[in-house]
């Protein structure tokens, strides 16, 4: 059996029509879509509609909830102010009734017991936190802490937009099953816990953050046992894609002007693939109290301590460096490159 993993389409609908077309060829018996269908990039709207089209298996990610949430006792603090979260704002906008009740019945996890095959499970983050991740180089023993209480061997994550493959053999002092359930030695005919754990992250699909702006997902081959534990083979895939369509989007949607520094920042990560909003928080917050408090001059503070707009704009398919900060396309600063 092939199963197609996807995860982290973030609104980016030429980055999703990609790895379609590529499915189509690989031809999957089923398709897993591991969350956040919407927000970053400027078409969640019509990337929802995309995969509403199909008969994919879909889950709910913390950027699903950002808008669920939103005007509710569930909001994240200070949700109201539009410079740190305009972004949210003109996507509230933008996704209609029917899209909103389509996200809001998503399951948030799933396992799936396909007939000749072992259990999978498949969680956004982890089962229980959406907002739980795991990075390439992680220690081992922090991710087996985290997922001591998922009973399969098998683990699909999302969340970091990192593809990976990780198969982490249990310490033999470490009795996970036993405390997953210490009443199991009551229970003969259950089947014994396995020593090891398989965690794969398939990436994401349209806004990788391991310095490569492809199109990024994975397909499981079920595999017997002795091959990999758990019994699920995965092949990561890296499909290129014209990137050009997406950010001037960012633009001509309104999503740039409206969403500010954050969506500014998440047309950086579309350029580079790089985790430019961690590297400016992290940068802020070691300089400012509150830069969430006036966001715009911290940003700017951050532009000209690290130079970072000329790495990003040296690196832009629409610009190679001719856009300063704030320029739109046509403007003098040039039209958009003919090439990428």
């Amino acid at each position: 059996m092939l199963l197609a993993l996807l995860a982290d389409i973030h609104g980016n609908l030429p980055a999703l029509e990609a790895v379609m077309a590529e499915l189509e060829r690989l031809q999957p018996d089923e398709v897993v879509l591991d969350g956040d269908l919407i927000n970053a990039a400027p078409f969640s709207g019509e990337v929802i509609d995309r995969v509403r089209a199909t008969d994919w298996r879909v889950l709910r990610g913390n950027h699903e909830f950002y808008y669920l949430n939103y005007g509710t006792e569930r909001d994240v603090p200070h949700s109201h102010d539009p410079e740190r979260w305009g972004q949210l704002h003109w996507l509230v906008e933008h996704i209609t009734p029917e899209q909103g009740r389509y996200l809001a019945a998503l399951p948030d996890e799933l396992t799936l017991y396909y007939p000749g095959t072992r259990p999978l499970r498949v969680a956004h983050g982890v089962p229980g936190n959406h907002r739980g991740g795991f990075w390439l180089n992680q220690p081992q023993e922090d991710i087996l802490a985290a997922i001591a209480h998922v009973a399969e061997t098998t683990l699909v994550t999302a969340h970091t937009h990192v593809q990976f493959d990780r198969i982490l053999p249990l310490p033999t002092e470490f009795p996970a099953e036993q405390q997953a359930n210490p009443h199991m030695y009551l229970e003969p005919e259950r089947s014994p816990a396995p020593r090891y754990r398989h965690v794969v992250n398939p990436g994401s699909v349209g806004l990788p953050l391991n310095g490569d702006p492809t199109a990024q997902f994975a397909v499981l081959e079920s595999v017997p046992d002795e091959a990999v534990p758990g019994g699920w083979k995965a092949t990561h895939y890296r499909i290129p894609y014209d990137r050009r369509p997406v950010l001037e989007a960012f633009y001509t949607s309104g999503m740039l002007e409206a969403g500010g520094v954050i969506s500014r920042l998440f047309y950086w990560e579309i350029v580079t693939a790089e985790c430019e909003i961690i590297y400016f928080f992290h940068w802020a917050r070691k300089r400012f109290e509150e830069p969430e408090a006036n966001l715009n001059a911290a940003f700017a503070a951050y532009i000209e301590a690290t130079g970072r707009d000329r790495y990003v704009n040296e690196r832009d398919p629409l610009r190679k460096g001719a856009r300063t900060l704030g320029e739109q396309p046509g403007s003098s600063a040039g039209a958009p490159a003919a090439s990428p």
